[in-house]
């Protein structure tokens, strides 16, 4: 059972505003918001005993952008969404976070599963201290379009639908940064897409999505860039043509083929 009270959704960056997500964002890119960003980190590092988990990791994203984290095992996707989340402390470095909470999405849903969707949605929000946990609630339900589901228990739901349940419970304090690790693992295809169609429309209004995936094809289709890390380290930040480019020599037809020589070159 997932223990409320030590709830890592919990953040602590800043007061919580009361805007509301369908109207206070337009649909911007981070270029349009004129480049400045909501989230940064500046050498970040974290080890575990022997085993160093980040080194030396910066990077920005910026208001609406969809940043893709993706590289091996091991190489330190959840362990950084987990620093920017303010769960875990880096040893080193430094993150720059907006006013207000950082959306936290872990990989397995953080529900109470003999809870209603609403129930669960009501729980989290009193958590959360939501100024209005009723109006939240409601909200949350028409955002990922599970009203005529209120009253089922979130156990009885399926992956997709506990999985937007998740990503509602992490959206209660209205964060401008939403962090999502591996949101889709498990999902069938059209669960997948219902998701990213959520996901994108957060975007499209304004909220900074950063999320871990081992899906490659995912990546390059929702990552408006992609962070690749190996072995702790920050190899590549940029476009998946831009990835694919750099790898001329390898012969790779698609990104996948690419990641893999990109990765082969710089010795992982």
């Amino acid at each position: 059972m997932y223990e409320a009270a030590h709830d890592p959704r919990r953040r602590s960056a800043g007061p919580k505003g009361p805007q509301s997500l369908s109207t206070s964002f337009p649909g911007v890119t981070g270029q349009e918001a004129g480049g400045g960003a909501v989230i940064e980190t500046s050498g970040l590092a974290k080890a575990f005993g022997d085993r160093e988990a980040l080194r030396n990791v910066s990077f920005a994203a910026h208001r609406g952008e969809l940043l893709a984290v993706i590289g091996p095992n091991g190489a330190g996707k959840t362990t950084l969404l987990s620093i920017l989340a303010g769960i875990r402390r880096p040893d080193s470095g430094s993150v720059s976070r907006p006013p207000g909470e950082i959306g936290w999405v872990p990989q397995q849903a953080a529900l109470y599963r003999r809870l209603t969707v609403a129930e669960n949605l009501r729980l989290f929000a009193r958590l959360e201290k939501v100024p209005d946990p009723d109006a939240s609630v409601e909200e949350m339900l028409g955002q990922t379009a599970l009203e005529d589901r209120r009253d089922d228990q979130a156990g009885t739901l399926s992956g997709g639908n506990q999985q937007r349940i998740n990503i509602a419970i992490g959206l209660l304090a209205r964060p401008a940064v939403l962090l999502l690790d591996e949101p889709s693992a498990g999902l069938d295809p059209r669960q997948r897409e219902r998701l990213w169609e959520f996901v994108l429309a957060l975007a499209g209004g304004g909220t900074t999505v950063i999320f871990c995936t081992h899906d490659l094809a995912e990546a390059e289709r929702y990552g408006q860039r992609l962070l690749v890390l190996a072995d702790g380290e920050n190899l590549f930040d940029g476009t998946a043509p831009e990835l694919h480019a750099a790898v001329p020599e390898s012969g790779a037809r698609d990104f996948e083929g690419a990641f893999v020589a990109f990765l082969r070159e710089r010795g992982h």
